[in-house]
């Protein structure tokens, strides 16, 4: 398939009780750290690089596991670029901005 940048924010409902989403957002980072593919974490959203294929594999357990632990309901929001060509790259969109300046 077609080379891919997605970025994600991935915002759980709060089970009843809870008041910190740091823990789900954690366990969605997780996710794709277990994945292999390349990620950045930026303050608003996480970027992965790779197959498009893999990277939706990827936000669908992410949002599995946001009802695994507890939460009622999942708001994913994604920006996707894809290069039929397979020139998305992170590094390629960066390489100007080497320490994110």
């Amino acid at each position: 398939m077609a080379q891919a940048l997605l970025s994600i924010q991935i915002l759980p409902k709060l089970k009843a009780g809870d008041t910190d989403i740091i823990p789900y957002v954690d366990r969605a980072i997780d996710i794709i750290k277990e994945s292999g593919v390349p990620y950045r974490v930026g303050p608003l959203e996480t970027t992965m690089e790779g197959d498009l294929d893999e990277l939706l594999d990827i936000v669908k357990r992410m949002n599995a596991a946001m009802f695994e632990i507890g939460s009622p309901s999942v708001l994913s929001q994604i920006k996707l670029s894809v290069s039929g060509s397979g020139e998305a790259s992170m590094a390629k969109l960066l390489q100007k901005y080497p320490d994110g300046q």
